[in-house]
């Protein structure tokens, strides 16, 4: 028998976390080509190591990135996975992976989104030293 209220509110439970869904940003990213207008790494600015490089994100989670002569294949994908990282309230990330050359390593992460539009993506690894954090832009050719 309920006498004053049949439900608990105060429970302590977290509160369900609704995921966003990825396919806008999968399919905005798998539509052309893309190239690197920033790359910061621990604050260097390394940019120029990709000048030149379109990446292709294709289907398959399949990555690649060519400059004509040289081609390097890695993977990626965008998860929605609900856990605990750097940034706790952004569960969206956006993964790649290159196994060489050591410039492509670099940017191998998993990392959050700052901005996306349809020809732009600004992301960041966030790491608890400000001076480790790293940044990176891709824009559509």
């Amino acid at each position: 028998m309920c006498i004053s209220s049949c439900h608990k509110d105060d429970d302590n439970s977290p509160a369900p976390t609704v995921l966003q869904d990825t396919t806008p940003i999968v399919n905005g990213m798998k539509d052309g080509t893309w190239h690197v207008t920033y790359y910061s790494d621990h604050t260097d600015d390394q940019t120029d190591h990709f000048a030149g490089y379109n990446f292709t994100f294709g289907s398959g989670n399949v990555l690649t990135a060519t400059d004509g002569p040289n081609t390097y294949t890695g993977t990626w994908n965008v998860t929605n996975f609900n856990h605990v990282d750097e940034s706790p309230n952004d569960f969206i990330d956006f993964n790649i992976f290159f196994s060489a050359p050591p410039d492509f390593e670099d940017i191998s992460d998993d990392w959050d989104i700052l901005t996306r539009t349809d020809t732009k993506i600004e992301m960041i690894d966030v790491d608890p030293d400000p001076t480790k954090t790293d940044y990176i832009t891709f824009e559509k050719n």
